[in-house]
């Protein structure tokens, strides 16, 4: 008696457990998504649509730069220069919010470990304006932007 009620209970086990991985969420809840929501949170809507350099600064490394060839040299913006640049362009009377609205795709995003790279473009009044190359690593605190390379079009 008690072999079958083993038997019954190990089938009943297996079942649930085919079951389950049958009709398991499978939604991207990864490192992908989580890398995702960081740029758009402090990236497309921090630094461009919005302008808020607190968000920028709570998804930016403290060191991070963009980087960009000035003849054979290379030059950094830091991230506070582009925080405070943000905050002054948003309180100018001039701004006009109304054209700052600005659309992205993701036309890649590579995960490796605690490592990742974004292939993000921006566009502008219906023009692709830029092509970003995003750099970041994963700290104990979570996911931070460390590195910018661009093209303007």
């Amino acid at each position: 008696m008690h072999k079958k009620l083993f038997f019954y209970i190990g089938i009943a086990f297996v079942s649930l457990s085919i079951f389950a991985f049958t009709f398991s969420d499978n939604s991207d809840t990864g490192p992908e998504t989580a890398v995702k929501e960081l740029i758009l949170k402090s990236y497309v809507h921090g630094a461009f649509n919005e302008l808020n350099p607190e968000a920028m600064r709570a998804g930016f490394h403290p060191d991070f730069a963009i980087y960009s060839a000035k003849g054979e040299e290379i030059e950094k913006y830091p991230i506070s220069a582009w925080a405070d640049g943000a905050a002054k362009r948003k309180s100018d009377p001039k701004f006009d919010a109304s054209k700052n609205v600005w659309t992205h795709n993701f036309a890649s995003v590579d995960v490796t470990g605690g490592s990742a790279a974004v292939k993000i473009e921006l566009s502008n009044e219906g023009k692709h304006i830029y092509t970003d190359y995003l750099s970041l690593l994963k700290f104990e605190s979570g996911w931070k932007i460390v590195a910018k390379v661009y093209h303007k079009h």
